[in-house]
Formats: structure tokens, C-alpha cells, sequence
């Protein structure tokens, strides 16, 4: 049986910037692997300084598509719009636009979803915690719209028309870019004698900031390459400057060589701590085959 992974994101380059290594990883081991992208980015800003021309900004929904075709086929993966509308990221006190994602009723939303998860029929399913994974009302939507789905798409009462039920059997939140990270490899590269610009980023981390239990590690070093390249190609969206790309790959490899992620739910038997996603999973399908 082959297995199938879906991965399920706010805007075109979250992919990247979030559990890529794992993807191209599962990609590279013959796992098919979907990513869902939920808006398209259209009130994205450009934030490669490179790039910052009118010519893009005014096609900015085009060129993000573009990138993410790119993108996706760095990392082997399929990848498929929901159709939504970006919300943008609203300053204090403003309002979101009219019919943008984040004010879509959850349900209507989450039926899209299901329509997807019905046609792909992923054994295990990646999205956002709570939280968004941080406070954007794209990303807090995508949770709620996953985990929606997550919970319809195995039964035949509801969403009639998506298709004929299927219910994947784990859910999992991503754990990326945690305070835990931050200061691992802040203090890797301080103890190596190499610059680091993950203080301010420490020193300006909130005392309340929730920290997600890691519950499964993925062990993919040698994808960081692709992961690395696959956010390049959203060009828009970070060049090679960008502090994604500011501490030594190869500190990383030795001080942090997994991407982590938080078991939400499961349908199959399985022990944490955990080492792949698909833990339990490839046991059931074993005796099913």
C-alpha cells in the first residue's frame, strides 16, 4: 500500500518554512505527499528588498503561484490551492477585508477540505496548532479549518457531496521554529565563535508564548538542502539574506537534525516518543495489504 501524507498551509511558502525536509524526505522514500495551500498570498508583502518593484507587487497573486509550482517540485511533492482568499495582516485595531479567508465560516471552508482529503486519502495529516503557530488570521483559520475537516472527512453524514468518506488516521501540529530551537543553535554558533542574530529574537520571545509538547522527531538533515532551496524559489518572500538563511547549515545538522511535531490525534496504535509520522500507520497497512 502506498502511503500518503497531506500537509496543510495558510499561504505559498509556509510549505517551505515549516516541515519541508520532512516532506522531501517522505517524497524521496516513495510516500506521495500533498500539500494544501489555503489562500494564495494575493495580500502578501514582498519582503525580498531585491525584488520590491511595482511590476511585482501588482502581480504578486501570479508570481506567488509561479513560486509555488517551483517550490513544490524542489520538494516532490504535489501541492493543490483550496481557493481562498489571503486576509492580509491587519494592524491593531483594523478590520479584516470582506471575503477574505479568515471570516470564511469554518464550515464552508472545511468542506473544501474535505473534498480534498476524500480525493487524496492521506493516512496522516499535518497542520498548525491553536495558536496558528503564530498569531496571523490566515494560519489561526487554517487549524481550525484543518482539524474541521480532519474530523468530517471520514464520515459519510457529512459533506455528502465531497465525495465518498475517508478518514485519515493521525493528526499532528507542527512544532517549527520553537524557543527550544531558537536557543539551541543561538548557543551552538555563541560556543563556536560564530555570529548569531537569534538573541534579539530570544530577548524579544513572550513569557507566555505556548510551548507545543514534542511528541515525534523527524530525523531529515540531509533535506535541509532542499528544504533551503525550495524557500528560495518564493523568491518574494525571503532571499538569501533573509534570517532563515542566517545560522551554519551544518550547526544545525549536528545541533538539531529533526523537525518536530506534536501527535494530535491517532487512530492507530502507536508510542511516544515517536520517530515517524507514519508510526502505527505502516503496521496497519501491512495487515491490511
Amino acid at each position: 500500500m502506498t502511503l500518503r501524507l497531506m500537509s496543510v498551509h495558510a499561504h505559498p511558502d509556509d510549505e517551505s518554512s515549516k516541515g519541508a525536509a520532512t516532506l522531501a524526505r517522505y517524497a524521496a522514500e516513495g510516500v506521495e505527499v500533498l500539500v494544501v495551500t489555503c489562500t494564495g498570498g494575493e495580500r502578501g508583502d514582498v519582503l525580498n528588498g531585491a525584488l520590491d518593484r511595482p511590476e511585482i507587487r501588482e502581480n504578486i497573486a501570479e508570481i506567488r503561484r509561479q513560486e509555488m509550482a517551483a517550490a513544490a517540485e524542489i520538494l516532490g511533492v504535489r501541492q493543490q490551492f483550496l481557493g481562498f482568499t489571503d486576509s492580509g495582516l491587519p494592524a491593531a485595531g483594523e478590520q479584516l477585508p470582506a471575503g477574505c479567508f479568515a471570516l470564511e465560516p469554518t464550515e464552508v471552508a472545511a468542506a473544501a477540505l474535505v473534498a480534498v482529503i476524500r480525493e487524496f486519502r492521506p493516512h496522516v495529516v499535518i497542520t498548525y496548532d491553536e495558536s496558528g503557530g503564530y498569531p496571523h488570521p490566515d494560519h489561526i483559520k487554517t487549524h481550525e479549518v484543518a482539524v474541521a475537516a480532519f474530523d468530517a472527512a471520514g464520515d459519510p453524514k457529512r459533506c455528502p457531496d465531497a465525495g465518498t468518506a475517508w478518514q485519515p488516521l493521525k493528526l499532528y501540529y507542527q512544532v517549527a521554529l520553537s524557543r527550544k530551537w531558537f536557543q539551541a543553535l543561538h548557543e551552538a554558533m555563541l560556543h563556536r565563535g560564530v555570529d548569531s542574530l537569534m538573541g534579539p529574537v530570544l530577548d524579544e520571545w513572550p513569557d507566555d508564548a505556548p510551548e507545543l509538547e514534542v511528541t515525534t522527531r523527524v530525523h531529515c538533515p540531509e533535506h535541509f538542502e532542499t528544504r533551503d532551496r525550495a524557500a528560495l524559489a518564493h523568491a518574494t518572500q525571503m532571499g538569501p539574506d533573509s534570517p532563515f538563511f542566517a545560522h551554519p547549515r551544518e550547526i544545525e545538522r549536528e545541533i538539531w537534525p529533526t523537525e518536530d511535531y506534536h501527535l494530535a490525534r491517532s487512530s492507530v496504535p502507536t508510542e511516544v516518543p515517536e520517530h515517524d509520522l507514519f508510526a502505527g500507520v505502516r503496521e496497519v497497512s501491512a495487515r491490511s495489504s
